[in-house]
């Protein structure tokens, strides 16, 4: 190869170069110390001596031709690298910012708070409890007998130390009568389990919030007006609301608050058996065997307790059909509220 092609070929692959990196290569092909240039330099001592120096002085212009032009490119690669490094990072401080994806708080922690919010207003405490709890607690101290349905394995979770996952929060009633004297007022909100079916309006986890009042002159009429008040703050004044006798081993008398279905507007639906109506609040005026269980004097003494499935009163504000969706994990249901 003559050093005029030589000249022409480099002066080519110079212009060529796109990057930094490809111009490196470049000069170490023309260049470098195994380059094209310094070949020739090295083979000079083969040619006579009138040829040799003017090869010699021909290369070395050369050399310093390319030299030049490869400084150039170098520079131009250089600016060319920079303001594609500024383009890349350049913020418009002008431009409005960028709205963070941020997550919220989950429909039924939502109901709680509102429901903690109503209670505490009215003068009540919230207490919480153990979920794993002893067979006294959960039932014996509830004045439930030993041959009672609800000690079946199908509707509890019992464990192998002996304990048992709670099916209500009413143990909590008991745990905080035995350490605090009455009067007192207090709801005990929190996640309870049950081994039964599934359907539209049961789950095997739930929660559920649990009140107790006691004191010296507590009577049904202090239960329907809290009870009323609560259901009205929560639902709206246009709530319809109907109450029935029922029976609770740890109430006498017992009773059910009733509200019309929201889903159907008491035509009758799934979440409602067909029936038009849900229970919301199971309620009665507390036993004497469970104020004597904790500690109290049924003489002195007396009050009212009730029980309320968070879920449930959940779906009645939000006229969701199905219960299982709150623990379904799909966002398009969740991301609604």
């Amino acid at each position: 190869m003559t050093l005029k092609t030589l000249k022409i070929e480099a002066e080519k692959a110079i212009i060529g170069a796109q990057d930094l990196k490809g111009l490196n290569d470049v000069y170490k092909k023309y260049l470098g110390k195994e380059g094209e240039l310094t070949r020739i330099l090295r083979s000079l001592e083969k040619l006579p001596k009138a040829k040799r120096v003017k090869v010699g002085k021909e290369t070395n212009n050369l050399k310093n031709v390319l030299t030049i032009k490869f400084d150039q490119r170098t520079q131009v690669l250089k600016e060319k690298a920079q303001q594609e490094a500024e383009e890349k990072e350049w913020i418009d401080v002008s431009a409005p910012g960028k709205r963070p994806v941020l997550g919220h708080l989950h429909p039924l922690t939502q109901v709680r708070r509102k429901i903690e919010e109503i209670f505490q207003t009215m003068g009540f405490a919230v207490v919480e409890g153990p979920e794993m709890e002893t067979e006294w607690y959960h039932f014996d101290a509830l004045n439930i007998p030993k041959n009672h349905p609800a000690r079946d394995l199908w509707d509890t979770f019992y464990l192998r130390n002996g304990l048992l996952l709670r099916a209500q929060t009413s143990p909590v009633q008991i745990r905080y009568m035995e350490k605090n004297n009455p009067p007192l007022r207090i709801i005990a909100p929190g996640r309870c389990f049950r081994h039964e079916a599934t359907d539209a309006s049961h789950e095997h986890t739930f929660h559920q919030i649990e009140g107790l009042v006691v004191g010296r002159d507590i009577s049904l009429a202090n239960l329907k007006v809290v009870l009323e008040s609560f259901m009205k703050r929560f639902f709206g004044e246009g709530v319809i609301l109907r109450w029935q006798p029922s029976y609770f081993p740890f109430v006498e008398p017992g009773l059910e608050l009733l509200m019309r279905c929201s889903v159907c507007q008491g035509k009758g639906c799934s979440t409602c058996g067909n029936s038009g109506w849900l229970e919301v609040i199971p309620c009665g005026m507390v036993h004497p065997n469970v104020f004597k269980a904790a500690g109290y004097n049924p003489k002195f003494w007396q009050g009212f307790a009730f029980g309320m499935g968070l879920d449930r009163l959940a779906m009645m504000k939000y006229k969701i059909n199905d219960i299982r969706l709150f623990c379904s994990g799909d966002l398009r249901f969740l991301n609604q509220f």
